[in-house]
């Protein structure tokens, strides 16, 4: 039986990053420019590395081919294979990041051998004034999104969404969005790293060059429909400590809240649950007496083979996201 799996974070340096990663995961040295850190990732040139129990040192994907169903559960291995489907990282915006878009599955998989990019955003913290981007303010068309990148006015054509902490917003493949300076948010996504820039505010890299652009990719790839939000509506009800954020066929996310000495037993069939301790400490019990505590800025995996029942007992108020893809 598998027990709950930590990682090491893979940190990534970036132009527009800051330092609120590492005071969040209280990593010391504090490091500047860290716009990223992936808690869990099964890309081939990202791999998780273990960092707990005795499988402490090996990676992800060497693990799903020894366990298989066991780690992903059944319904998930024989639909997906021996890759790990989703993506959970900490963004630190110091700075702006580019307008961009991720192509859909048929598109990314006849371009680059990959899954499509659906993901979502749920902001941890905002400066005053913090922003994100999220879709068109009106319906679009290849051409005339080709006309305003020319003429320079691309961002006055998209939604604009002052954030708070709480805020949670839903990307589905083909939806143009960019996450504005001081946002510092969650994001989960399927395993893919295809990203088609289309607007960079002709912002230049560390070498004086102005960084690359996508536009030809990103026409065939836009939705250019215009929807009235993607952010979520929810109500946190004080009586019901599990809310549905997300419910998507690729992941399912609920938020967890819950006072100090409190206790929850959460119960999985046949699928890996991914939590993130976004606030406190949360002590883990599974049903063969493993234990862990994950506190702020960590991630845990459960394994499908372990996940039927886990008991949380809460040793400060907390708050965490549990993630999970249905088995439909």
């Amino acid at each position: 039986m598998l027990y709950p799996l930590k990682f090491e974070p893979i940190l990534k340096s970036v132009i527009w990053g800051g330092k609120r990663i590492c005071r969040y995961k209280n990593i010391y040295p504090l490091l500047d420019k860290i716009g990223e850190s992936w808690e869990i990732s099964g890309l081939k040139e990202n791999i998780s590395i273990v960092n707990n129990g005795f499988l402490s040192g090996n990676p992800l994907n060497e693990l799903i081919k020894i366990y298989k169903e066991k780690l992903l559960g059944k319904f998930i291995y024989e639909n997906v294979g021996a890759i790990f489907p989703l993506l959970v990282k900490f963004i630190d915006a110091k700075q702006s990041l580019s307008v961009q878009v991720h192509p859909n599955d048929i598109i990314a998989r006849e371009r680059h051998n990959s899954f499509g990019k659906t993901e979502m955003w749920y902001i941890i913290k905002a400066s005053k004034g913090a922003f994100l981007y999220s879709g068109f303010q009106k319906k679009m068309n290849a051409q005339k999104y080709l006309q305003i990148l020319k003429k320079n006015t691309f961002i006055d054509s998209l939604k604009k969404y002052i954030v708070k902490p709480g805020d949670v917003f839903f990307i589905p493949a083909g939806c143009v969005h960019a996450i504005g300076a001081g946002c510092f948010i969650v994001e989960v996504h399927q395993t893919s790293n295809i990203t088609y820039r289309i607007y960079d505010y002709n912002r230049k890299d560390l070498n004086g060059n102005l960084r690359q652009l996508h536009t030809e990719l990103a026409k065939d790839a836009i939705n250019y429909k215009a929807f009235y939000s993607y952010q979520q509506k929810f109500l946190l009800q004080k009586q019901k400590t599990n809310n549905i954020l997300i419910n998507c066929s690729f992941f399912t996310i609920k938020k967890i809240e819950n006072r100090k000495n409190s206790q929850i037993w959460t119960r999985h069939i046949d699928r890996f649950v991914i939590y993130i301790c976004l606030q406190g400490k949360v002590h883990f019990l599974d049903k063969l007496n493993n234990t862990i505590d994950l506190k702020r800025g960590e991630t845990v995996l459960i394994p499908a083979n372990n996940s039927e029942i886990i008991c949380l007992t809460f040793k400060e108020k907390s708050i965490l996201l549990e993630i999970y893809i249905r088995n439909v």
